[in-house]
């Protein structure tokens, strides 16, 4: 088992091919969910599986299954993956890092002539990231019963395009029912997209959970009125009750350490003209935090804040709670198959736990799981120079064919 290693060569030529699909300016990316260059990247991932000898199944949310069998093809199988789509601005390793490391364990299998008991399968999550359609994490989240399809299937981008039109338009409108059915086990591996592995000089993440995540739309309505004519205190500035909110959102997160993160990351403002008093403003709210109790402390807090600064500007309020991820704790067995591969592997690992969500968080509420985390450069992620070393996606990929292997052949 030492002796087993992934092709580094072979990752990092299959990540810079990914990364020319959507390759913006800057050196990222943007394949954003259902366009068309989303469908050239699961194109070519279906391509390079075929080749490897896996089959092919496309349920109906548009989730990828690559299968390479088992010995015991009737067994649960050990399963990996995470998401080709990206951010506006994204980096070339988000999502597809994942993806491509297990599609490389299956390489790696096929060149060894290894055969493991149980099935391997790679994935492909739809829309995880959450920027066209949002909540993030669509296709795991109706892979594991969270998402209702048909709601699913009719929510529109901001130029009005239905998910399910742009899923079939791609091409990925599959036909399987969506779910996951029984595994044995679920691994991601990822950048960490954070600093601490980079600060700790340590090559692996064991990632022991991942926190608890609320998110919010809120708009407040106020009254249009013409810049120059209106006296200062009888006007109902929606912009002026945001910014006060905005305030409030930072402040809930600085008052809620240690591990709280509050984030205002989209903002609209009508009409949007310069002489023109805003009528309306919605924006959103992200709250994260690795304690159930308090992320909800942080939500009343919100609340409370929202209702206030409403009131105090003669201010319509609408605060909607769009979407809960509680935090999630790992399997024990999965943690310790990574932790065993990094001392297989001869890494140097540490214990972190996530602060962004991942499919693995939707995945761990039916099957045992865990992930893995390598380290990106000052920890910037969701950013065109978010980067990685071909040594250290190297590491993430050999834990991850070290833990899968243990797992495939477990009793």
């Amino acid at each position: 088992m030492q002796n087993l290693a992934i092709n580094s060569e072979r990752l990092w030529a299959s990540l810079t091919e990914m990364a020319r699909i959507g390759a913006t300016e800057k050196g990222g990316v943007n394949r954003q969910a259902l366009t068309e260059l989303d469908g050239q990247g699961r194109d070519l991932f279906v391509r390079w599986c075929e080749a490897a000898g896996c089959s092919i199944r496309v349920d109906a949310v548009g989730n990828i299954y690559a299968r390479r069998p088992g010995r015991d093809d009737s067994l649960a199988p050990v399963m990996t993956g995470s998401h080709l789509d990206t951010q506006p601005t994204g980096g070339k390793y988000d999502g597809v890092f994942g993806v491509l490391s297990g599609l490389e364990v299956i390489r790696t299998l096929n060149d060894l002539n290894y055969e493991t008991e149980r099935p391997i399968e790679v994935t492909v999550w739809t829309n995880e990231e959450g920027c066209r359609y949002a909540p993030a994490m669509m296709g795991s989240g109706v892979a594991i019963g969270k998402f209702d399809l048909d709601e699913v299937y009719g929510m529109t981008d901001a130029a009005g395009k239905t998910f399910r039109d742009e899923l079939e338009a791609i091409g990925y409108l599959g036909d399987a029912p969506p779910g996951v059915g029984e595994v044995a086990a679920f691994f991601e591996v990822h950048i960490e997209q954070g600093p601490i592995l980079e600060g700790e000089a340590k090559n692996i993440g064991i990632v022991q959970g991942a926190q608890g995540q609320r998110w919010f739309d809120i708009t407040l309505t106020g009254q249009e009125a013409h810049a120059g004519p209106t006296p200062m205190a009888i006007r109902r500035d929606a912009l002026v009750g945001a910014a006060e909110l905005v305030g409030v959102v930072n402040r809930i997160g600085l008052e809620f350490q240690p591990g709280a993160c509050a984030t205002v990351g989209q903002f609209v403002v009508s009409p949007n003209s310069r002489n023109t008093i805003p009528g309306q403003v919605t924006f959103s709210v992200d709250f994260r935090h690795p304690e159930d109790v308090r992320l909800s402390a942080m939500k009343a807090a919100l609340e409370k804040g929202c209702a206030a600064a409403a009131a105090a500007r003669g201010l319509e309020l609408d605060c909607r709670e769009i979407w809960y991820q509680p935090p999630i704790v790992f399997n024990t067995d999965c943690i310790a198959a990574v932790r065993a591969g990094v001392e297989a592997a001869g890494l140097d690992g540490m214990e972190i736990v996530s602060g962004a969500g991942h499919d693995a968080c939707h995945i761990s509420t039916l099957a045992p799981t865990a992930m893995i985390f390598v380290p990106c450069k000052d920890g910037i992620s969701h950013n065109e120079v978010e980067s990685a070393t071909q040594a250290d996606c190297a590491a993430g990929c050999n834990v991850l064919l070290h833990a899968m292997i243990e797992r495939s052949n477990a009793k």
